[in-house]
């Protein structure tokens, strides 16, 4: 299946730490981006994140965000750091017989930094979870990615039949369009009162025939048509080379307007340009 480089996944979790929301967003890129936006205590997943993109992922500009809630009522009830609070108590009590003020306020104590001590959630059970929900939006980006991708396909099969149906065109018409020069060329070898079967009039329709040969680059168009329906079907990361089939398309369109002396087949070679540019900028978000 092909798949885009434009996609978006939310995902919230939640637990007895609280809740997180994991939020996944990608552009298309030539190559694998990853940017993340997380809470200074989770960094050390971002290694473990960064693989699990380059695993699942080939191309694009992806941006991960991880927004975090502790839970206040998760805490464990309140500890005292004994020794801390001892130390204190020893060196207030000696500021307050030096200075001759016996008052000591156990609140303040209590309120020293490091005293009152409260035990975090365990930092492994809340990143074990938040990994587990950020395989489930990774799971819902990808998913993302294979529906646009899907869509995009149908796009680019309907531009391809587009071409087909302009190649077939051009094809048919093409005899009715040599007789018609050649006859154009009679009359003006006529008019000027020159033998029709001069050698000259001989030259004259061997340079024309080989001016309007496109059979070559109908063929090509055939081709390519069916090549580019095959990488289609394929699926995977084709986006370079669905890039190059584009160029491939542009050769033959450019090649068949220089041969057109007529304006139905000049009117094909700009149809066909207007359709192989709709599909490059398709294929520009593919991965």
């Amino acid at each position: 299946m092909i798949h885009s480089m434009t996609a978006f996944a939310r995902i919230e979790v939640k637990g007895d730490w609280g809740n997180a929301v994991w939020e996944i967003r990608s552009v298309n890129q030539r190559f694998l981006e990853t940017y993340f936006r997380m809470p200074e205590q989770f960094r050390g997943l971002e290694a473990v994140l960064r693989e699990r993109f380059r695993k699942q992922l080939n191309r694009g500009k992806v941006e991960c965000n991880l927004r975090f809630n502790a839970n206040p009522a998760a805490k464990s009830n309140l500890s005292i750091n004994a020794k801390l609070a001892e130390s204190l108590i020893e060196h207030a009590n000696w500021i307050n017989e030096k200075a001759g003020n016996s008052q000591l306020n156990p609140l303040d104590i209590m309120k020293w930094p490091g005293v009152m001590e409260a035990e975090e959630a365990d930092m492994d059970t809340v990143s074990a979870e938040l990994l587990a929900g950020f395989d489930q939006a990774l799971k819902d980006f990808i998913a993302a990615r294979a529906s646009e991708g899907s869509n995009m396909a149908e796009l680019i099969k309907a531009r391809l039949d587009g071409i087909t149906e302009q190649a077939t065109n051009v094809k048919a018409h093409m005899p009715e369009i040599i007789q018609w020069q050649r006859d154009r060329i009679i009359e003006k070898f006529n008019d000027a009162g020159v033998d029709p079967e001069s050698t000259r009039l001989e030259q004259e329709l061997v340079m024309l025939a080989q001016k309007m040969d496109v059979d070559e680059e109908i063929d090509r168009l055939f081709s390519h048509v069916k090549e580019t329906n095959k990488i289609l079907k394929k699926g995977g990361p084709q986006g370079r080379r669905l890039d190059f089939m584009m160029q491939e398309f542009n050769r033959e369109a450019n090649t068949l307007g220089s041969k057109s002396i007529n304006t139905d087949i000049t009117a094909a070679a700009v149809e066909l340009k207007v359709l192989i540019e709709q599909m490059r900028e398709q294929i520009q978000n593919i991965e």
